[in-house]
């Protein structure tokens, strides 16, 4: 019996990699890179099931040369945005992603960078490394207190609640706003469901948890800067589209908010120019899910998808689940 085909757009932890071999004829992209155009469309051409990146861009044209046999397109990532979804429903083909697992690993990170914007811990390990460190002063480098502080949650799902849930171990008020209240966030956290005008003027602290769609792009932009307090901090572990980078590096150069911290970046891998020459941001490369725990959960829940699909049952995270039903 020929055994099904998958293929695979960029190396992911072996344990995941290992079940799909045990079962199917796994192609895997062998350049630690994302593939280019040309490379992706010929390395999904026959396969009855693609393992995708975030990276990667799946449309009409991607599923034309994968080929009506395949079945399943299973996002490496939580978010989806790189997929025509709606242009996959109407083939029949099912798409998935590997939520949950990732929801601490996440949070934690957009805490990391919280803390090293507020305590200026980039600046100040250079600043040690470079030798200027000649003893303790009363005004070096001083940054932001943290406990007690109001915390801005955009965004009240899986992530944003999570974030929002370590911050009683720091006795913040927490503020929130999303497309509709989370009771559980407010019996639990007590947290209060707010509007973003008013979460935006009164946060001391603004973390965005949010998905990236027509409604989130630029959510963050130069009218909502202005809202803000001189000495807020701004965290963006979602999608780097929802803030407007050229208009956050008029804000941070201005003094218009205090500092911000970010993993992701509207035109990634590339970085507005101004950034990187300011000492009030810090600067990851989005590796919010980067743990070892984690990349691997999310790269087992994607083949678990595939090996489920391929073998006429039902997936763990359809996204949309109006394919099964067919």
């Amino acid at each position: 019996m020929v055994k099904k085909r998958v293929y695979v757009t960029r190396q992911i932890p072996e344990a995941a990699l290992l079940d799909l071999k045990e079962e199917f004829d796994v192609a895997v992209n062998p350049y630690d890179r994302v593939l280019e155009r040309q490379e992706l469309l010929k390395g999904v051409k026959g396969m009855d099931a693609v393992l995708c990146l975030l990276t990667d861009t799946i449309d009409s044209e991607v599923f034309n040369a994968a080929g009506p046999q395949c079945r399943i397109f299973a996002n490496y990532a939580v978010g989806y945005n790189n997929i025509d979804v709606a242009e996959a429903s109407k083939r029949g083909i099912i798409v998935t992603n590997t939520p949950d697992v990732l929801n601490d690993a996440t949070a934690d990170l957009a805490w990391t960078l919280l803390f090293a914007v507020s305590r200026r811990v980039v600046e100040c390990d250079s600043f040690a490394r470079a030798g200027k460190f000649k003893g303790w002063g009363p005004m070096l480098m001083l940054g932001k207190d943290i406990t007690g502080k109001k915390l801005g949650v955009v965004g009240a799902g899986r992530i944003g609640f999570n974030f929002a849930k370590k911050a009683k171990g720091f006795d913040m008020e927490i503020l929130y706003t999303s497309t509709k209240p989370n009771q559980e966030m407010e019996i639990r956290l007590g947290a209060r469901f707010t509007d973003k005008e008013t979460l935006l003027r009164e946060a001391d602290f603004i973390s965005v948890h949010v998905p990236l769609t027509p409604s989130t792009r630029h959510y963050i932009s130069e009218n909502e800067f202005k809202l803000m307090k001189k000495t807020a901090v701004l965290i963006n572990t979602s999608r780097g589209p929802v803030v407007d980078e050229k208009a956050l590096v008029q804000a941070l150069k201005s003094g218009e908010i205090w500092g911000a911290g970010l993993d992701v970046f509207e035109n990634e891998p590339d970085i507005e120019p101004g950034l990187i020459e300011l000492d009030n941001v810090v600067i990851l490369p989005h590796i919010a899910s980067a743990t070892i725990e984690t990349r691997t959960n999310m790269g087992l829940i994607a083949a678990r998808n595939i090996i489920k699909v391929l073998k006429g049952d039902m997936p763990e995270t359809c996204i949309n689940p109006e394919v099964l039903e067919r």
